[in-house]
């Protein structure tokens, strides 16, 4: 396994064998693989889903609550918030997991807001660059394509990158070839069904994600686990263990097998007094290192969510109800992971004494480090399946949503402009074989330059921080104009990029431009605040001076391909239950009505301008809530905690993320089973009614009987 020490020696053999490697990339990736392909053909073969460019890349907009809950939890799940969260604890102690789940799950929170704009000004549109070409012409149109794919193939990179990275430092496969081979389970899936595929695909890691932090939270905090060198077990192990690591001095550092070298960003060091934190304590939210992260984390990933197509894919997909309540459930449930994984695995490398150096760090191999002390072969298989899960599921979401781009914001708005539906369908499947092969290009391309999966995590603001304000403003703001945005986003990086070397340039001094240099805190906090705010004004101020007044008539003409949204037939019942508010037909004199009928009303009275505006105020009074909780109210009651933190207050932090995780782990496994039970029922009847050679074999439309009265509660509304 090799020793701790072992783990800041270039020269160390990987923990696990090469062939673990193999088998993870093709031989998990292929069984996943065939798995949701074939969960995907049985739904369609029993529902009765017909394959159309519409269903692909939208899913049908009917997705429920709890699956887009898991869908976002899912999504934003990154190698970097598995790797790069216990990062910055290893640098910064407590206050990094805490500022990397808040600063990242506040985006989440509010694009519940734009989830329910979609709804009610562009609801039949594909993407976002759509709405945007409805509403601002062609060249804006590009401009902000142009953002959206390169934060999709950034994001794509810095995906495939940490986790093939993992994986060759776990097994010594090569780092080039994992890139290759991970995409390859993930074109199959998505190029059969698309976005459906995708989300369930989703849903089935998100389980697998939470299984095994549970593992690992277990074996930090509550109960010593075999198979490891090294046992914890106790959160006051973990506390004793800390508070004497804060007190080593360099000689002790260095007798412990600490090299020069393992030193984090900002000077911020693995072993004795954390600078810049009050008593050089890792139990601490004062922590001037901690807080620069979190101004950093909070404005760089407004832009990889606000400019990022899989987060408006999945906003197109869901219910208005699901959207509603989806999103600001998925960021709640999300924060568990980055948070309860990095106060476990994080300090758990920490109060275990192991020597990394900066370099593996940002490279994410504290918590790899941490799970094979712990837990030895099993450990670092458990958390290369969970590497693995996040990059497929991300990286299946960003497939489809490049994908969905280059259909309809270049096919079909420049290239077919009357492309039929069959065509689309086409298109969208070449673009998934397409970007699927490009994916392990653009991974190769960073490791090649030499780009580090933190280096490109905190330059993602920078880039694309810009177009922040002019997507929001384009459904939230009628004077918002073309050249406004235009101005915003591409005058915002401009400004931004050069705020950015500037300030490393200053700070360097003769060490010049590197990426040493570059990749520092100051510099990199500068280029991201100057991106958002410089936007922000050339949008606002140009918008004021010379305002469009918009009614967004363009964009809710948007049409779909070959289906439209469901009309009303006969009866609408409002009032004030939980999902179902409309019947079609009924039973009168021995009619019936489809089930599917049923959902096409019921979607029509979701859709109803007045609910909608309920939702939007339930959905902006919720998420504003939660993220002053997480920004304001949270770190200011931890503040009288002082440094280093009690026992009891330590023990106080840790049982909320252990409880946090739990929870999050039944609401998002339990709950898409639970609103999906009819499906499920429909599926196993129909592979009972094949199997057993009776009945119509395939799929069969569902009907209801019933009054009005029967077949939906009397109350329902959007946001339950």
């Amino acid at each position: 396994m090799g020793s701790p020490e072992g783990w800041n020696s270039a020269s160390s053999s990987p923990p696990l064998a090469e062939g673990i490697g193999w088998a993870i990339c093709l031989g998990f990736g292929a069984v996943f693989s065939l798995l949701t392909t074939l969960l995907v053909w049985l739904e369609n073969r029993y529902s009765g889903t017909e394959q159309s460019s519409e269903h692909f890349n939208t899913a049908g907009r009917t997705v429920k609550t709890g699956l887009i809950a898991a869908v976002v939890c899912s999504q934003w799940t990154w190698a970097a918030t598995l790797l790069q969260s216990s990062n910055v604890a290893w640098q910064y102690g407590v206050s990094g997991p805490f500022w990397y789940g808040a600063g990242a799950a506040v985006q989440i929170l509010l694009f519940g807001i734009l989830s329910i704009e979609i709804k009610r000004k562009a609801p039949n549109a594909h993407t976002v660059c759509e709405i945007i070409r409805a509403r601002w012409g062609s060249t804006a149109h590009k401009v902000f394509l142009a953002f959206c794919l390169l934060t999709n193939m950034l994001v794509t990179a810095m995906l495939l990158l940490g986790g093939a990275a993992t994986i060759e430092a776990m097994t010594g496969l090569s780092v080039y070839v994992a890139a290759f081979l991970i995409p390859l389970g993930i074109i199959t899936y998505t190029f059969a069904d698309g976005l459906a595929a995708t989300f369930l695909s989703n849903y089935l890691h998100t389980i697998i994600l939470h299984a095994v932090l549970i593992v690992f939270i277990v074996a930090v905090y509550l109960y010593p686990l075999p198979g490891g060198r090294s046992q914890l077990g106790s959160i006051s192990d973990v506390h004793s263990r800390l508070i004497r690591l804060n007190s080593y001095t360099v000689e002790e550092c260095a007798s412990r097998g600490f090299l020069a070298g393992s030193t984090g960003g900002s000077g911020v060091s693995a072993c004795g007094p954390v600078i810049g934190n009050r008593e050089g304590s890792s139990l601490t939210m004062f922590s001037q290192g901690g807080m620069m992260f979190a101004i950093i984390n909070l404005v760089g990933n407004f832009g990889t969510v606000f400019v990022d197509q899989s987060y408006w894919q999945a906003a197109i997909a869901a219910r208005p109800s699901a959207a509603v309540k989806g999103y600001l459930l998925g960021g709640l449930c999300w924060f568990a992971i980055p948070f309860a994984l990095a106060t476990s695995l994080g300090l758990a490398c920490l109060a275990l004494e192991l020597p990394l150096t900066a370099a593996q760090a940002n490279a994410g191999l504290v918590p790899v480090a941490s799970a094979v002390e712990l837990l030895g072969t099993g450990g670092g298989v458990l958390m290369l399946l969970m590497v693995f899960m996040a990059v497929t599921s991300c990286g299946s979401a960003e497939l489809i949503a490049v994908s969905s781009l280059l259909t309809y914001d270049v096919y079909k708005a420049y290239l077919r402009p009357n492309a039929s539906g069959d065509e689309l369908l086409k298109a969208s499947r070449w673009c998934v074989v397409g970007f699927g092969l490009l994916m392990g290009v653009l991974a190769a391309l960073l490791e090649i330059v030499g780009l580090a999966l933190g280096y490109v995590y905190l330059l993602m603001g920078v880039l694309v921080g810009s177009a922040v304000f002019p997507i929001a403003a384009c459904l939230l703001w009628r004077k918002a104009s073309a050249q406004g945005a235009i101005l915003g986003a591409v005058g915002g990086m401009v400004v931004a990029v050069a705020a950015w070397l500037g300030t490393a340039a200053a700070t360097a001094g003769d060490a010049g431009l590197t990426l040493e240099t570059t990749g520092e805190s100051i510099p990199m906090l500068v280029g991201n605040l100057v991106a958002i705010l410089v936007s922000m004004g050339l949008t606002t101020g140009y918008g004021l001076i010379w305002p469009d007044e918009y009614d967004w008539s363009d964009t809710r003409a948007l049409q779909g391909i070959g289906e439209g949204v469901g009309k009303l037939d006969e009866t609408q019942v409002e009032g004030e239950g939980d999902e179902e508010v409309v019947v079609v037909g009924g039973r009168e004199g021995g009619r019936t009505t489809t089930a599917a009928a049923v959902v096409d009303a019921v979607m029509e009275a979701e859709m109803d301008p007045k609910r909608l505006r309920e939702a939007k105020k339930f959905v902006l009074k919720w998420g504003v809530f939660f993220s002053v909780v997480m920004l304001l109210l949270w770190p200011l009651l931890s503040l009288p905690a002082g440094a280093p933190f009690s026992l009891p207050y330590f023990s106080l932090w840790v049982w909320i993320g252990i409880l946090w995780g739990c929870l999050s782990s039944v609401i998002i496994t339990v709950m898409p089973l639970a609103e999906s039970k009819e499906a499920i029922k429909q599926v196993v009847m129909g592979m009972w009614t094949d199997l057993g050679g009776g009945g119509k074999v395939g799929s069969t439309e569902r009907v209801v009987e019933g009054t009005v009265e029967e077949i939906i509660p009397a109350k329902a509304t959007v946001v339950g």
